[in-house]
């Protein structure tokens, strides 16, 4: 099941959670105040053939999304 990211903006926390993908567009309830919260782009890390690890912030740009970060330098 894949971690979904969430940061309420009533409380200013961030909190995850493990969800079905099924469920990756319904709002979670934050731990902290109650309120609905829809989740975020997240940020991943990968490693490269080298075994180098590099990061790209998931959607940050139309390159990220497509899984190369050559657009914004998000590498």
């Amino acid at each position: 099941m894949p971690i979904y990211e969430y940061n309420c903006s009533t409380c200013d926390i961030q909190f995850d959670r493990m969800r079905p993908m099924s469920q990756a567009d319904e709002p979670a309830n934050c731990p902290r105040c109650g309120a609905s919260v829809g989740r975020c782009a997240s940020t991943f890390a990968s490693r490269n053939s080298n075994g180098k690890i590099s990061g790209c912030s998931g959607g940050g740009c139309a390159s990220c999304a497509g899984g190369s970060c050559a657009t914004c330098g998000g590498h």
